[in-house]
């Protein structure tokens, strides 16, 4: 270090002897005594900051080890703090000395005591109720006490905007760059202040700012803080820093990935409108729109989904965010907008297009066919091709299951469409059984067109009673795989759903069905999907919708 740029040890000493009688007198004397010091006290103080920021934390601990006393002792005093720029510079001293990476317990009890004095400066609490001085001295200044911590905090933000945006600061013209280890400091200096509505645009251009340097620049707690106060709902920030902020820390994509996920499932949620009100309010559809993030969020999404055995709320909330992403997708700019296969680089690309056609882009008599043209794809790449382990398998039913507004027009196509059903059965049963090879999905087709036939052939009929679908309610209960009931539960809901007899014993035959198979949630989630795609699809059919609310206020009812 520089002989010029050193601070004597001597100042040290002089000023914490200045610092402990003014904290000991209280005479009118040793008050003017501050006074008359300030200006040279302030100067003092400039010095070490020039000195400390070009230092180590350790090593000017070791080579001033008055300053944490002197500091301490300085931030307590209203007269020292309130005088022009002092408080401001005790602060970047503060967080010049603060250890970016503690590897004792003594660095980590340190840095905890900076951050109580750094939450002690800018907290107008503690001053006025343990510093009577302050109130009398913000008094004499013409200002009530809000007024002045407002104006202070707005005063503060104003001048690092100015410094990182490249302007006036402190007298000097910035040129370049702002180093790394201001840029770090500064993070820290937020930390105490960042629900307040005055930090925002100082949050905001720390997100977006971009140093160049090979390491992340933003201290950890600070990214931490800022996604828990934005989860929380205690700030807001534009979509770009949000990005920005999951870009830079992982940890806080992956805490607001499953803080979503845990709000949806653990609130009863009746209509798909208020799931996709809370995904988009959480911004994560648009920030998938960059590649990094989606695949995060997705790998995130597939634990989670094995973790929870395919649960029906999560399989739901998944396909609800799809569609939001892909609407956030089409709303980019065309310059800017990444191409679809690089969200799906490892998937069969016939199969990735022919989902990503949305039901709303095509005829409604085109359905059955799109429907046919996915399930011959998936079927050649299942069964034509070398699928070597689970993993693979799974891969592939995700791909299909996220979906899966697809798959519920293929179970009401079967019923409502002159088609032919081995494809669409096919591509059912392939989504409840994955795992079963080809023997095992040569029984589940043939227990699905059972059922089918059955269905079809009531469908017509005006009038029906319960006695009438006996047969398919004995073709669930005796099931022995869980995922072939599944398959068959999901044509039977339809059929309740839109054929005319079936429209008119639902109310009476759905809990029972849901109870003796245990598939209220399943079922639930099925009418929920069903009302949100026949709303948004266009589809006027009130008796229908009427139905679908009264069965999913039913059902719910009954948790």
């Amino acid at each position: 270090m520089a002989q010029d740029t050193a601070v004597p040890k001597l100042d040290f000493e002089y000023w914490l002897d200045k610092a402990i009688k003014w904290g000991q007198a209280t005479t009118l004397e040793s008050q003017k005594d501050v006074c008359l010091h300030l200006p040279q006290l302030q100067e003092f103080l400039r010095q070490v900051y020039e000195t400390l920021k070009h230092m180590d934390s350790i090593a000017a601990i070791q080579q001033f080890p008055l300053i944490g006393q002197l500091l301490g002792r300085l931030c307590w005093n209203p007269f020292v703090i309130g005088y022009d720029e002092s408080q401001k510079t005790l602060m970047w001293c503060l967080c010049c000395l603060y250890s970016s990476e503690p590897q004792n317990p003594v660095e980590l009890k340190a840095n905890s005591w900076i951050r109580s004095l750094l939450c002690h400066l800018l907290s107008s609490s503690k001053w006025e109720s343990n510093e009577a001085e302050t109130s009398t001295f913000i008094s004499t200044l013409g200002y009530t006490s809000a007024d002045y911590y407002c104006h202070l905090v707005k005063n503060m933000v104003f001048s690092l905007l100015a410094e990182f945006r490249g302007n006036q600061f402190n007298g000097r013209n910035i040129q370049g760059r702002v180093s790394g280890s201001r840029v770090h400091a500064v993070s820290l200096f937020c930390l105490p202040l960042i629900t307040l509505p005055d930090l925002t645009p100082l949050l905001e251009t720390l997100l977006l700012y971009q140093g160049g340097a090979s390491k992340e620049i933003l201290s950890s707690e600070f990214l931490e803080a800022v996604n828990d106060a934005f989860l929380k709902k205690k700030i807001s920030l534009p979509e770009s820093a949000v990005i920005s902020l999951w870009l830079r820390h992982l940890p806080s994509l992956e805490k607001a990935t499953l803080h979503l996920l845990d709000q949806l499932v653990s609130i009863q949620l009746n209509s798909l409108e208020e799931v996709a009100c809370v995904i988009k309010d959480s911004l994560l559809p648009q920030a998938a729109s960059h590649p990094a993030i989606f695949r995060i969020v997705n790998e995130i999404f597939k634990n989670v989904l094995l973790e929870t055995d395919g649960t029906p709320e999560v399989l739901t909330v998944i396909q609800v965010f799809t569609q939001l992403f892909l609407q956030a997708h089409q709303n980019e700019n065309k310059e800017h907008r990444f191409p679809l296969k690089a969200y799906f680089p490892c998937h069969h690309q016939p199969l990735v297009t022919a989902l990503l056609r949305r039901p709303l882009e095509l005829p409604t008599t085109h359905w059955s066919q799109h429907l046919k043209c996915i399930s011959d794809t998936l079927k050649a790449l299942v069964e034509d091709t070398n699928i070597s382990s689970f993993a693979d398998l799974f891969e592939i039913w995700f791909l299909v299951a996220r979906f899966g507004e697809w798959l519920d027009i293929a179970a009401e196509q079967l019923l409502k469409a002159s088609v032919e059903p081995d494809a669409l059965l096919w591509l059912l049963a392939f989504y409840h059984c994955p795992q079963n090879e080809n023997q095992q999905r040569t029984q589940t087709m043939v227990e699905a067109q059972a059922v089918y036939s059955h269905l079809t052939m009531l469908f017509s009929c005006t009038v029906l009673s319960v006695k009438d679908l006996e047969a398919a309610v004995h073709t669930v209960m005796g099931i022995d795989q869980c995922c072939n009931q599944h398959l068959i539960i999901h044509l039977l809901t339809n059929f309740l759903l839109f054929s005319s007899g079936g429209q008119m014993i639902a109310r009476a035959f759905i809990y029972h069905i849901t109870e003796a198979t245990d598939t209220r949630k399943e079922v639930c989630s099925l009418l929920i999907r069903t009302a949100y795609r026949i709303k948004h699809n266009g589809e006027e059919n009130q008796k229908t919708v009427k139905l679908l609310n009264e069965l999913v206020q039913k059902l719910t009812s009954k948790v």
